[in-house]
């Protein structure tokens, strides 16, 4: 079970019990489910309230770094909240692991994604997250470089500013098929779907880290994902955990 960075149970120790302070939380957008969940698990326990902003991490980075008023990030990547620590905007030593993605090729036509060869199959539109922005679309065009289709695929990308237009683009079927996180599947019994081999792309390692050291729910909601009823949650939605 991984545990909180010392820093952050510091905080949540030296805090006063007043009353619940509201917390307002950026998070990566493939995450967007799952923290609804671990919002309403963590509220239900402590009676604090969190909200989020959902979007690209590239796109929150540039938010947090122009003031954005954020108390805790949780990133898609760990490079993110490593330069946010490095440049002065997040807590040193609270930054941890909380989640490894999963990148997934799916399909709302249950017959068409078998495997990476449905990548080579007849179709107009393949989508994936802006990889400048989003770690899953990096990993995407990971991927598909990693197979040799870099230049078979490159005219029918269609690239979505997060993760979570590039699953509008398939769930929609304006594009017949895409790269999403597992996820943003995990609950669907629909389509077709193949959960790319690891080995393909480089670990999407997700981290999140404290943004204000004053907020005692953000701190405590940090504390909370390493507790059994949220990784059971994070669990459910298809993600991993490093390694022990």
């Amino acid at each position: 079970m991984f545990r909180l960075p010392a820093v952050v149970l510091a905080i949540i120790a030296v805090s006063s019990p007043a009353a619940a302070q509201d917390a307002q939380i950026a998070v990566a957008a493939n995450f967007t489910a799952a923290a609804q969940d671990l919002g309403a698990a963590f509220t239900a326990k402590t009676g604090s309230e969190v909200a989020f902003s959902f979007g690209a991490t590239g796109q929150l980075y540039a938010q947090i770094t122009q003031g954005a008023p954020f108390d805790a990030f949780f990133s898609a990547d760990a490079a993110t909240p490593t330069r946010l620590l490095d440049e002065g905007f997040a807590i040193e030593g609270s930054d941890f692991t909380y989640a490894v993605g999963k990148l997934v090729l799916f399909s709302t036509d249950p017959d068409r994604v078998t495997g990476p060869e449905s990548l080579e199959a007849d179709f107009t539109h393949l989508a994936i997250a802006e990889p400048a922005a989003a770690p899953y679309g990096a990993a995407a065009v990971e991927v598909i470089d990693t197979l040799g289709l870099t230049d078979a695929l490159a005219g029918r990308l269609v690239i979505g500013q997060n993760i979570s237009q590039a699953y509008q683009f398939v769930d929609t079927a304006n594009a017949e098929l895409g790269f999403v996180a597992l996820s943003q599947v995990a609950d669907r019994e629909d389509g077709s779907r193949w959960v790319v081999n690891e080995d393909l792309y480089a670990p999407i390692t997700q981290d999140a880290v404290l943004l204000n050291a004053d907020n005692q729910t953000a701190a405590a909601f940090l504390d909370f994902l390493a507790s059994d009823t949220a990784r059971a949650i994070i669990e459910s939605y298809g993600y991993g955990f490093p390694a022990r």
